[in-house]
């Protein structure tokens, strides 16, 4: 039998501090070696993408693939979204597919999961700390969730070029973590902030890197491609680089490749993988000065990780459908 679980049990048994921690094992084990983590894979058919991303975990006995697709006229001409996704779960010990859950939820947790493991590394552990947040979409809903669970948050700032998404951003979210929200005017605003994240889709750097105060830490998370970024070259210059992955920030992030080509830095820049601060490897903030930047690109590590949590609280829970395939 096959369990099958909806974007609603996902929902019902996935938290974020739960992720966080998994999320965080997940590291654990691709930085010692437990973890095989190839290449995604992406096949090209006429009107999208579609991307194949496996992982397994030894120690946490957890192997899965999660499946994305992007067709970007799903909307106009199928009433369908943009990106979909779905984890095929399988038992390690026999190679079947014990579990297919949609993957859009999952998606944002794990992501939002590893911005608040990078935040409880790199950023200081002061109280009464503020929150910046640029973007208010499903993402940037997740990245604020993380940090509160990190660090002591006691209140938060927010951009974005629409009013009406950030009103709602502001309503929503004020009241799921019962701190307050203020609304940015301008990008400039944000960055009063101690802790940063950049949750949009804009190609280009959306503030002054010049302008970021001593002692920020900041998490990019929007731009995923060597052509585009949030964060310009002077805030990389000024920054400790860290990524989840160096294979992939220098493939994928146009944060560090764009900088790079410039010449504004060199590959040395790229301090070091989350993994290797997570086990101590190297070491995380050395001073309350120093700015930090985690680059998330998105790793299948995570999805299996919290796909594996997933499954183990639905059993637990008795919930979806099981099917025999």
């Amino acid at each position: 039998m096959t369990l099958i679980l909806n974007r609603k049990d996902v929902a019902s048994v996935l938290t974020m501090a739960d992720c966080m921690n998994v999320v965080e094992d997940a590291f654990k084990e691709l930085a010692n070696g437990t973890a095989v983590l190839p290449l995604r894979t992406v096949i090209a058919p006429p009107d999208g993408l579609s991307l194949y991303m496996p992982a397994y975990m030894k120690n946490m006995g957890a192997l899965a693939c999660k499946v994305v697709t992007v067709y970007k006229k799903n909307p106009s001409e199928h009433n369908m979204p943009t990106t979909i996704g779905k984890v095929l779960v399988q038992d390690p010990a026999t190679g079947d597919v014990v579990c297919i859950m949609d993957g859009g939820y999952l998606t944002a947790v794990r992501t939002g999961a590893v911005s608040g493991v990078a935040t409880k590394y790199l950023a200081r552990n002061d109280n009464n700390q503020i929150a910046g947040i640029f973007g208010t979409g499903v993402q940037a809903r997740m990245q604020l969730w993380a940090v509160c669970e990190a660090r002591n948050i006691s209140k938060a700032i927010a951009y974005d070029v629409s009013d009406n998404a950030l009103n709602n951003f502001i309503a929503e979210m004020s009241e799921k973590l019962n701190i307050e929200i203020i609304k940015a005017k301008t990008p400039d605003d944000v960055l009063e902030a101690d802790i940063i994240c950049t949750a949009t889709s804009s190609p280009t750097p959306i503030f002054d890197g010049t302008k970021v105060k001593p002692g920020t830490h900041i998490n990019g998370i929007g731009s995923h491609t060597p052509n585009a970024r949030e964060l310009d070259s002077e805030i990389i210059k000024r920054s400790k680089f860290v990524g989840d992955s160096y294979e992939a920030c220098f493939k994928e992030s146009g944060d560090i490749i764009i900088p790079l080509n410039e010449g504004v830095i060199t590959k040395s820049h790229f301090y070091a993988e989350l993994g290797e601060i997570v086990t101590g490897k190297k070491s995380s903030r050395i001073n309350n000065k120093e700015i930090t930047i985690f680059k998330s690109n998105g790793l299948a590590i995570q999805d299996v990780a919290a796909a594996k949590l997933v499954y183990d609280k639905a059993l637990e829970a008795g919930i979806g459908a099981n099917i025999e395939i």
